[in-house]
This record gives C-alpha cells, structure tokens and sequence, in this order.
C-alpha cells in the first residue's frame, strides 16, 4: 500500500475527547474514527490490525477443535426473558420492535442462541463434545462509554461455547481454552495474567479473567506476589484480620454532635475505625436493604448483588431512608425491623464496636454481635483491599490497575436446564447438556496491546498484529534515482510476501519519520541518496533507537529474520 493513497490522516494533536494512550494513538494514527458515544468505524490500518487478531484467534480455536459458526445479530426477546436475563442486563440491553410489534434484542452475547440451536441439533452423547465459536458484532447500551475502544456500544467479540456431558468433560474443555486464550494473547505480544472473577450476568460458577496489566486499566486486580493468588477486585477476597479479643461491656450511649460519617466518628471518639460498625442503606429492586460493615472496610456492591440475587442495586437516597425512619450517619442494626438486614462477616471479627443509636447525634459504645443485635445474612460482602493478607497463604496483597481482554466462565447446566438443552447418554437417560463460555473482545485486545506498547512518539505494534510488517520511507523521492530504487525496493519486497506500507509522499524526513513512529510499524526501511551510495537500506526496529546500513542483496534474509524473531521491545 503506498501512504499517498492511504484512507486516513495522521493528526499532530491529540483530540480532546481522547482520554487514555490507546484512544489518543489510535486517534492521531488514523486508525479509528468516532461516529457516536462509544461507537467507532475501523479505517483501513485498524482494519488491518483487528483482522490479524482475528485471525490468529481462529487458528487457536481451530488448533483445540472448535467449529466457526455465525448467529444472528438480532434476538427474540422471547429468548432472553426465558432465561431472565432481559432483567439481569437491564437498561444495558437494546431492543427495539419490528414492523408487526414484535420485541427484539441486539445480542450482547449468545448464551440463549446457541443454547436454542444445540437443543435443535444435539439429541444424543455420541454427539458431544462441540465447541462451537463466533466472531461476531455486540451491542450494549453501556451508561458511560470511555476509553475509545475500551468501553463501547458496538464491538467485535469472539465467543466460544463448549458443550460437554458432564462436569468432568467440562473441566478438561475448560483447561483446553484456558491453554488456547494463553497462545492467543502471547502471539498478539501481550503480557496477561489470568484472575478469579465473577460470572456477573452470563451467570454459572467458576469463572476467570485474562488482564493485561496497564496504568489505565479500569479493573483493580488483587494479588498476592507469594502465591500467586490473583482475582478482580469484584471477585477478591482477604484475611480482614482480627480484632482484639475483648470481654463485652454494657452498652453506654454517647452523644456525637454533627457526627455523620466514620472518619468522623473515629476523630471525634479517638478509636480506630476498625472499632466503627458502619451502616450503608441500598435499593436492591426498589427495596430497600441495611447493610452492615466493619468501619474500616467498603462495601463490594458486585458481592453484595449476588447475595440479594437482585437486577438492579443502588445506593439509597436520603430520602428513602427518611421515610424508613432511619437516621442516616447514626443508624445501626439494633432494633431495627421490617427491613432486610446484610451483614458483612468482620462484625463477627470485633468487639465492643461504636454503633449509631437510630436516632440523632448518638452513637452507642460497646455494640457487639450476636449479644446486641441480628441480621437475616451474614457474609462476606467487603472489596478486598491491598495490605491485607491473602486468603490462600495469608501473605500481604498488593494491587494493580489491568485491563480485561478475555473472560471464560464455567456455565453448567444453568441454560441448558432452563431452555431444555438435553441429551440422551448411554442408558438413554436425558440428561441436560453442560456447558462453558468464553470471551474475547477483540477491539479491546488491539486497544490493550497499544497500552501495554508504546512510547512517547506512538504505537509500537508487536509484529504478527502489526497491519503492516515494513514501513518503506523513501526520502528525497523528487530525485529519480531515489525514487526508481524505491520502486524497485517496493516490487521485491511485495514479491517476497512482505507486507509493506511505502511511504511515496513529498515530504520532509521529519514529517515521514514523525508518521512512522505514530503509525507504530515495526521494522522502517530508509531509502535516501546518501544510503544509495553504500547500495544499502537503512533499517531500523521501531523499538529499537539504533539504526544500521543493509546491503540491498541481504535486505529480504534480514527481514525474514526479524520478522520471524516476532516483538521483543
């Protein structure tokens, strides 16, 4: 491709609106284009990238046996309200009505298609295992698009789903695309660690997250750097260490003038905040619940959705906790009824806590658990935090920022039980099909892989997602001797099979070598008269700052070489 026909203009500036690398890069480079909020059209080099994921994406499936399908973009919503999932993806959820009235979804995901279309075309074992895959385009109506291609209404996803007879069959499937997203994303030259997650609204149980570790990343990762251990934060659990063991004192009322949050509390009393029972109120489904936390721990809102098995959670507003006739900054579990009462497990962890009193400026001291008050639930609903030990090994956990590109869940039976997914087995039993899913988001994988390589003059594309190998910069083109080898260079080099993006313009060695770098292309090929003197190339790996003079004769041996040696930044 010469750059002087090239659809697409590098820009000097970055765009306002782009807010993280990836977005502001592939912005400048010509890449992408926003159409709308959170929707983006695909310029010829992005096109180029996003077809090599592809691509190596497909040859990984079809390495562990997995069949390409593809299924429709449009839905019943018959479908999703069969599985109830048209609650549990609420307002996230497009729909829209054909010309007869009848309700339709833009598919998300395909859980409910490819269960409807297995129980059509699977009748027996001997007809299992499948693992059957798209790449397809998603639609969700997401609250706050962000990030360019990190968070968008429309995107491009590979979804795999596995069907097996059993729970064995599925954990031997499920270590197999485990080992296949592995070879995916170390061949598009990323770095990723994989991490417990929840299964949020696909549902199922066991369920993990391959993260590509970036300052930008939206998801907090907890690990342990001794064990290994790692999870999302929504996921994450820890030791949330003991209190002192204390003898239960009779309670004593104290008044707490204006004293409305913890740190206050805990300012105002001189006591930790880990010697606080805090009390948040939300609305789970338009009702509202009373949570219970140790002072010096936060609320997981994920782990807390899950306990209440509700579609929509909120913080409750001042007002609904008026009308309950609660007093929000001095609230507290005790005596409290006609609500539901959630407690996480820390109130079990302390004694003697600072508690509020249900009524204005008073707290009450010496609260305890279970003397002084009960819930209807107790668990564990805290967010992980760093500095608190792990749960597998009890060492200390740190944090970091990552950035989701894959997600596997085991799914079990929960949709194939629902919309009547069976088979028969030997004895000719009917039995409901077990089954996984698993995801890639393939703009946010090309979005990752810019995160995790650049450097303050643009992308540096690890070589099998570049869109293209070799960036051929003629300098000094107006000059025919320039401008014949170049050509020349260009037909050999087409020939060999390289891929090649040459840069024909009239353009100062400034403005190309400026492009290159942007344009992110991994190895550039120089041609100028002072190179022609030596009946060299001048080449140079973007990662690299050191340039060196090739004899034309050996440019094709070295390219082979480089390129065969893949990304080593």
């Amino acid at each position: 491709m010469r750059l002087s026909n090239l659809f697409g203009k590098t820009l000097r500036e970055t765009p306002s609106e782009a807010e993280n690398i990836s977005h502001q890069l592939l912005l400048r480079a010509g890449m992408i284009s926003q159409v709308a909020a959170g929707v983006y059209s695909y310029l010829p080099l992005g096109w180029r990238a996003l077809k090599k994921v592809e691509n190596i994406i497909r040859e990984e499936m079809d390495r562990i046996g997995a069949q390409e399908l593809l299924m429709p973009v449009l839905q019943p919503l018959e479908l999703w309200q069969g599985t109830g999932r048209d609650l549990s993806f609420g307002k996230s959820l497009f729909t829209l009505k054909d010309r007869r009235e009848r309700r339709l979804v833009l598919g998300p995901t395909h859980e409910e298609v490819i269960t409807q279309l297995v129980r059509q075309n699977v009748q027996s074992h001997r007809d299992l295992p499948l693992l059957l895959y798209q790449i397809q385009t998603k639609f969700r109506d997401e609250p706050r698009p962000r990030g360019g291609l990190m968070r968008v209404r429309e995107f491009t996803m590979k979804d795999l789903y596995s069907l097996d007879a059993d729970e064995e069959g599925l954990d031997k499937t499920y270590k197999s695309v485990i080992g296949a997203y592995q070879n995916i994303f170390a061949r598009s030259g990323l770095s990723t660690v994989m991490v417990e997650a929840d299964s949020g609204a696909i549902g199922g149980k066991d369920s993990h997250e391959f993260m590509v570790i970036a300052p930008s990343g939206e998801d907090e990762v907890i690990y342990c750097s001794s064990c290994k251990y790692a999870a999302n934060a929504e996921k994450a659990q820890d030791l949330k260490g003991r209190m002192n063991e204390e003898e239960p004192l009779p309670i004593e009322e104290v008044e707490t003038p204006r004293i409305k949050t913890i740190d206050e509390l805990s300012g105002f009393l001189n006591i930790p905040k880990s010697k606080t029972l805090k009390a948040v109120f939300y609305s789970a489904d338009e009702e509202l619940v009373f949570v219970a936390i140790r002072g010096d721990l936060e609320v997981n809102e994920t782990k807390l959705r899950n306990a209440l098995r509700c579609h929509e959670l909120r913080l409750a507003s001042e007002e609904e906790v008026m009308r309950a006739g609660l007093f929000a900054g001095s609230a507290s579990p005790l005596g409290i009824t006609g609500i539901k009462r959630v407690a996480d497990d820390s109130i079990t962890t302390g004694s003697n806590l600072v508690a509020g009193a249900n009524k204005p400026d008073t707290h009450l001291k010496n609260v305890n658990y279970p003397r002084d008050f009960d819930v209807d639930l107790v668990l564990d609903i805290a967010l992980a935090q760093a500095g608190q030990g792990c749960p597998k090994c009890g060492e200390r956990l740190l944090s970091t920022q990552g950035i989701e590109v894959g997600h596997v869940f085991k799914l079990g039976t929960i949709f194939s039980e629902t919309l009547g997914a069976s088979y028969l087995d030997r004895d000719g039993k009917k039995r409901p099909i077990v089954m996984g899913c698993y995801g890639i988001g393939v703009g946010r994988l090309l979005a990752a892989a810019i995160e995790q390589n650049h450097d303050e003059k643009g992308i540096i594309w690890p070589i099998p997602i570049a869109p293209y190998n070799i960036y051929l910069c003629a300098l000094s083109i107006e000059s025919e001797e320039v401008a014949s080898a170049s050509e020349r260079l260009y037909e050999e080099l087409q020939e060999g099979g390289f891929e090649v993006l040459f840069d024909d313009r009239v353009e100062s060695a400034g403005v190309k070598f400026n492009d290159a770098d942007l344009l992110g292309i991994p190895i550039r090929l120089t041609m100028s008269p002072r190179t022609l003197k030596s009946q060299a190339v001048e080449l140079k790996l973007r990662w690299k700052n050191q340039a060196e003079l090739v004899p034309l004769e050996e440019v094709s041996d070295r390219l082979e070489k480089n390129i065969r040696g893949g990304f080593t930044a």
